[in-house]
């Protein structure tokens, strides 16, 4: 099994800056990389803001804070993740581009490095079939905030290798995570029943059945939710809720992933969620 000494993790926006975070704090060296200028930098800004509460709250050591941000080096060139045994691509949900970027890391990286996406629904086996030895392709889909979620959603393209699943088992375990294994299929296990709950509350809404408040307490409260479905959307973002919707209802024909006619017109309007200032809450 490869020996993951040095991690790249691609694209340095919500995701990204929190998998390189999870990373240096359990110890991997980490090379944040991000093809715009400037956008790794910040990235590694909010790590050290997000490692500072850490320290406040005396979850995280201030030695070990420190030790973390020593392991982290940014860049802006791909070329710079060439060494390392394992790169976690995040960046956006595009798969023109992923596999673009799957087909660059097969000529830079060694053979056998472990080549993982965070998407969060679209299909690793295409994305895989872009990559050399495609069998050590596979998802590693994270949760955001990352440094707070504990689980991560392991993905088994058609070509992915016992030997990747294995690394990607022993690699989750060493950042802390806890791991679910499941089979490359539109929206995997977690996006899928999510969003079905997300765009059913939405539904619920748009016909006036209860105020989003009214609807986000009673999953949080009857349910167990940490976070009501419309505050979620609200966080991972209106578009992208609507870009997976459209994906999945094209992809898997079930009515349920429809995308609502107020998803659609909230999008219009600019109303994405927290990113925007106001989604179905305002920020």
């Amino acid at each position: 099994m490869i020996d993951i000494k040095q991690v790249g993790v691609l694209g340095a926006g919500t995701m990204g800056h929190g998998i390189a975070h999870v990373c240096a704090l359990a110890g991997y060296n980490v090379v944040l990389q991000d093809p715009i200028a400037g956008a790794a930098e910040k990235g590694l800004e909010k790590i050290k803001k997000n490692l500072d509460v850490g320290v406040e709250k005396k979850k995280v050591e201030p030695a070990a804070r420190d030790a973390a941000l020593a392991r982290i080096s940014v860049s802006a060139s791909l070329a710079d993740v060439a060494k390392c045994q394992l790169v976690i691509e995040a960046a956006p949900e595009r798969m023109e581009l992923k596999r673009q970027i799957f087909g660059e890391l097969s000529k830079l990286c060694a053979p056998d490095a472990l080549l993982a996406t965070n998407t969060s629904s679209l299909s690793i086996t295409e994305i895989a079939a872009a990559a050399t030895n495609p069998q050590r392709v596979l998802g590693m889909h994270f949760f955001n905030p990352v440094h707070l979620m504990k689980l991560l959603e392991v993905v088994r393209a058609f070509q992915t290798g016992d030997d990747a699943i294995a690394a990607a088992r022993a690699f989750g375990e060493k950042i802390g995570k806890t791991l679910v294994v499941v089979k490359d299929s539109p929206g995997f296990a977690s996006t899928r029943l999510g969003l079905a709950v997300g765009l059913e509350a939405i539904r619920m809404v748009e016909e006036g059945v209860a105020s989003p408040q009214d609807i986000d307490t009673a999953m949080e409260l009857g349910y167990g939710y940490p976070m009501g479905p419309l505050k979620l959307g609200d966080l991972v973002g209106l578009d992208v809720r609507l870009a997976i919707s459209e994906y999945l209802f094209a992809e898997l024909g079930n009515p349920s992933f429809r995308p609502p006619q107020l998803l659609k017109k909230m999008v219009r309007a600019g109303k994405l969620g927290k990113k925007s200032g106001e989604g179905f809450y305002k920020y």
